[in-house]
């Protein structure tokens, strides 16, 4: 059971946060801290400070102000509290000092707590990947009446997700009003808008000529952020010291999310290859040159000047590639079948490698060649291990 401090537990956020905890049964809310009053009743004792809060808890949950910061920090590195901070509107220095006290407990840092907020992020750098530089970017969000900061913490979080798209190249303009020049390329418009009781909307437009790509978020209620803050905890409890987000949150389950089985593919291997770059880009220009694609390359460390060279490639291509390797010893091993598995997880998780191998190991399966990326790990088997192979790793990461 989780023990949990809502920091802000008055608010409108504080409130629906200790709704959803309540629903939670891994939860349990034991104080709030708020220096302000309520009408309603409160189910935990409440103080006016984190520092005057002498109750056990594992986390800390932020939904007050980025004016208590500092002591925020200061009273949660005392206690070595883990804190979730969900507030908007920090300064520069301000992002420091959470970036300091990161080193000594983990902290975890987002402008806006929904899982839907977060996957648009994604889209539009995607977006913004496919659709460059002739498309204007505007950004428009909107809120209640009673939001005092502008714009938003997310817009901000959506335009630097853009920016880092663009290199950083991008400058940000907040509104037109005043402005007699035309719009620039080199331009990301942020627009406010402050009216009602709108919970949060955010909309991206890609203009470019003569049609628009619109990508658009509506929040209904508060409660979305609340689940994506318990979603935090969770996430968090046991983390050693450091920044964590939004991101890591996400990709925490996903570490292997596809499988791939390919029992199409041979493996060639060109052994003393000479240890020269352009030899070596004259080997995969050659393919190229016969429309040849490969993947699982790799290249053994130079031993006399030499090198071995291993890729695949499709089975059906090998009889194009005679000519190509006749100056080298080449090995084509053809009874091969490719096992991968991908997942955005394994960029930010460790383990994920020596699972998958463990996992090969236990199943008694024998891997001829292996390659990984980042987000990757891809092998050769044989075929007579290949639906061994395959069941052992579907059941290990619930595939």
């Amino acid at each position: 059971m989780a023990r949990i401090i809502i920091h802000g537990c008055y608010g409108k956020m504080g409130q629906a946060l200790v709704a959803v905890a309540a629903a939670a049964p891994d939860m349990t809310v034991v104080a709030g801290v708020d220096p302000g009053s309520y009408e309603g009743k409160i189910a935990f004792p409440v103080f006016a400070s984190l520092a005057e809060c002498d109750l056990p808890a594992d986390v800390v949950i932020d939904f007050s102000s980025p004016r208590v910061l500092q002591a925020l920090l200061e009273s949660a590195a005392r206690r070595k509290l883990p804190l979730i901070i969900a507030t908007t509107g920090h300064t520069p220095e301000e992002k420091a000092m959470i970036r300091r006290h990161s080193r000594e407990l983990p902290i975890f840092v987002s402008a806006n707590m929904s899982l839907g907020i977060n996957l648009l992020r994604e889209l539009i750098q995607q977006a913004a990947t496919v659709l460059g530089e002739a498309y204007d970017v505007e950004i428009v969000e909107k809120h209640h009446n009673l939001k005092k900061d502008a714009p938003s913490g997310t817009a901000m979080l959506l335009a630097d997700a853009l920016n880092e798209v663009y290199l950083n190249t991008k400058k940000y303009v907040f509104g037109r009003r005043t402005r007699t020049d035309a719009r620039q390329s080199s331009e990301i418009g942020i627009h406010a808008v402050r009216a009602g009781t709108i919970v949060g909307e955010h909309e991206i437009l890609f203009a470019g000529k003569d049609e628009v790509v619109e990508f658009r978020h509506m929040a209904y209620s508060r409660q979305i952020f609340a689940v994506g803050a318990i979603q935090a905890v969770r996430f968090l409890l046991g983390k050693p010291p450091g920044l964590y987000g939004m991101k890591e949150m996400i990709t925490a389950n996903s570490a292997v999310t596809r499988l791939y089985v390919s029992e199409e593919e041979a493996l060639i291997t060109l052994h003393r290859v000479p240890y020269d770059t352009e030899k070596i880009a004259a080997v995969f220009r050659g393919l190229a040159g016969q429309n040849i694609s490969v993947d699982m390359i790799s290249q053994t460390a130079p031993e006399k000047g030499k090198v071995d060279i291993s890729f695949t490639m499709a089975r059906a291509d090998v009889g194009k590639t005679g000519p190509l390797f006749a100056a080298y010893d080449s090995e084509v091993e053809k009874e091969v079948v490719k096992v991968a598995v991908e997942g955005p997880g394994m960029e930010t998780q460790s383990g994920v490698a020596a699972r998958f191998f463990e996992v090969m190991a236990a199943a008694g399966v024998g891997i001829r060649t292996v390659t990984t990326s980042e987000t990757k790990i891809a092998c050769l088997i044989a075929p007579a291990d290949a639906e061994r192979g395959v069941r052992a790793v579907k059941e290990a990461f619930r595939l």
